[in-house]
């Protein structure tokens, strides 16, 4: 990634940042009147927002499925496997210990003493084009019926849609949303909720962080198990990774210095690390999924006094591995890809969209840094299942025996053919 989208992702966070103490500031001090400008500005891009999620779903979703489709093989279905097992695994221990650990946070639910907020003084209703549920359906069907068909041409079509709602994404979603969060926060601040829950969000976001931790822990056990070796022969490397991770927000970014570390490692071929790393940055997201899946449940008791069922989260949790898989390469772009299970699983109005994009944009770097760590991990099963006993190095030695001597063979083939002449 260059520098100059490294800057535009430290941008997007100060800007988010930014958005939240004007908002508060705005909401604080407001009267009714600007509020009336506020709450419809809200809402006005609260639709355009909700109107792009199942375009994104489709977008992102169906393309993922065509490319992991033409490149299947063994060691990539069992990388991708193990990538949607992670982050599957790891939302379902943020949503045990959510279950746990919410219902005894401070957590104002009553509305008891807060202002009302205005009203929408004019609709501008932009309903989307479906469902979002249809919208992963499709999705879905589009992506494997295009692999059973072979269809090239509809393949490429798919992939410029993806560039095209990337485009998207990028050039108004994004830009849209510091200011949607911004009017968010002017409500919970003119309504006086914020003061009541701001410190719940400190508490959150260092649960988090210490579930990271835990989730890496368990992770490099089960690698060790599956592989039989050492798991801290990898680890022990990883901390420039973690570091640069926090630094740049991007696995991409962050990729060179993953490989340099992984690399290191005694326990694990150069074939493994150079397959699995760079798959790992683009489809491993455990530690945002995590994340992700914690604040959406803080976030429904906050705003609106329970937690989702459990039924209700299983099907969140089991779309959302899939979803994180075929995430955008974006700032937030495990949030912007699972807006659709977070809408239409989960039922949350744009107010907890808005709170969800911005808590969960402030702790990014840090989700990425377990996303990277964790990578190691799933290299280290490679290992066991694919060069527990020297299989990949044996193949390596062979090829580069075999490419020697047909460069040896060469030349005296050429002496033959010119005497011969």
């Amino acid at each position: 990634m260059s520098t100059k989208s490294r800057f535009g992702e430290f941008g997007l966070i100060f800007k988010l940042v930014f958005g939240i103490v004007v908002g508060v500031v705005v909401g604080l001090f407001a009267n009714e009147a600007i509020m009336d400008v506020v709450v419809t500005a809200k809402y006005v891009m609260g639709q355009f927002i909700y109107y792009t999620v199942p375009l994104v779903i489709i977008a992102f979703i169906a393309p993922a499925i065509t490319r992991l489709g033409h490149n299947a093989n063994k060691m990539l279905g069992a990388g991708v496997v193990f990538a949607y097992i992670s982050a599957a695994a790891a939302a379902t221990m943020a949503a045990v210990a959510g279950y746990a650990i919410i219902p005894h946070l401070s957590i104002a639910t009553e509305m008891e003493g807060l202002r009302e907020l205005p009203k929408v003084v004019f609709q501008l209703s932009i309903p989307p084009v479906m469902p979002v549920m249809t919208a992963l359906v499709t999705a879905v069907m589009l992506g494997v019926a295009t692999i059973w068909t072979n269809a090239r041409t509809f393949r490429d079509v798919l992939g410029e849609f993806e560039n095209i709602m990337m485009q998207v994404v990028i050039r108004i979603v994004i830009p849209v949303l510091p200011f949607f969060i911004a009017a968010t926060f002017a409500g919970l601040a003119y309504e006086g909720s914020l003061t009541r829950q701001l410190p719940v969000f400190l508490e959150v976001i260092v649960l988090v962080l210490v579930g990271h931790w835990i989730w890496l822990a368990v992770l490099y056990t089960v690698a060790g198990v599956v592989s039989g070796r050492n798991p801290f022969e990898v680890l022990r490397h990883y901390a420039p990774a973690y570091l640069t991770a926090v630094g740049t927000m991007s696995s991409a970014a962050t990729l060179p210095v993953s490989l340099e570390c992984a690399r290191k490692s005694k326990v694990l071929s150069k074939d493994t690390v150079e397959f699995m790393i760079p798959l790992g940055a683009t489809i491993h997201l455990c530690g945002s999924v995590l994340t992700e899946t914690f604040f959406a449940m803080t976030i429904s008791m906050m705003l609106y006094g329970h937690l989702p069922a459990v039924g209700t989260m299983v099907l969140f949790i089991l779309l959302f591995g899939i979803f994180a898989i075929g995430a955008p390469g974006v700032p937030g772009g495990t949030v912007m890809a699972s807006l659709g299970i977070v809408v239409g699983v989960l039922s949350f109005d744009p107010a907890g969209v808005a709170l969800l994009l911005a808590v969960f944009a402030l702790q990014d770097s840090f989700g990425t840094a377990c996303n990277v760590t964790g990578d190691g991990a799933l290299a280290l099963m490679l290992e066991g299942l694919f060069n527990r006993h020297g299989e990949l190095d044996e193949a390596r030695r062979d090829e580069e025996a075999a490419v020697a001597a047909q460069s040896a063979v060469s030349p005296m083939q050429a002496e033959l053919e010119e005497a011969q002449g």
